[in-house]
């Protein structure tokens, strides 16, 4: 019987947290970096300015707002760094960067489906646009790694209080 109890309890508790987590990723602020298109030179560039955008934004905040601020305080800096990263590969295209409500189709991410819809977001788009691109989370932090960077991109979720009981059992 104690068993039981314990297993249910188990199960409600990773329901709630499961619900939770899909709160988190629809309430979420994003990030995205559209490619001008999906040429070898295309992809490079926008490898190049995901990277530089995310050193300066990325893991920067622990509330909401504080990645928000974050955003907001240093767009001008993101608007220069890409200038830069174009220049510095005399990468004649223009870009825009806009921060606001944006739209996003739907993605699948292990395991996830994240909605299509309008969100927060800060996107950079590389001239025409019409190139993959990449995509990122910046609260709740969730970015999409390379494997090739030699890091895993599989997310692994833990509960306290599982933990708990599998020390008790």
């Amino acid at each position: 019987m104690k068993k039981t109890i314990i297993l249910i309890s188990i199960l409600l508790i990773a329901y709630i947290n499961y619900e939770k987590q899909d709160y988190l990723l629809e309430n979420s602020i994003r990030f995205r970096v559209i490619s001008n298109s999906n040429s070898a030179e295309d992809i490079l560039i926008k490898q190049k300015v995901s990277k530089k955008i995310s050193n300066i934004i990325f893991d920067k905040g622990d509330t909401k707002e504080n990645v928000r601020d974050n955003i907001i305080k240093n767009i001008n800096e993101i608007e220069k760094e890409v200038g830069q990263v174009l220049g510095d590969n005399n990468y004649s295209k223009e870009f825009n960067i806009n921060y606001g409500y944006n739209y996003f189709p739907e993605k699948k991410y292990n395991g996830k489906t994240l909605k299509e819809g309008n969100y927060e977001s800060l996107v950079v788009t590389i001239g025409k646009g019409r190139g993959d691109n990449y995509w990122c989370i910046l609260y709740p932090p969730l970015c999409m790694i390379n494997e090739d960077d030699g890091v895993s991109n599989k997310i692994e979720y833990k509960f306290k209080i599982v933990e708990y009981i599998k020390k008790i059992l």
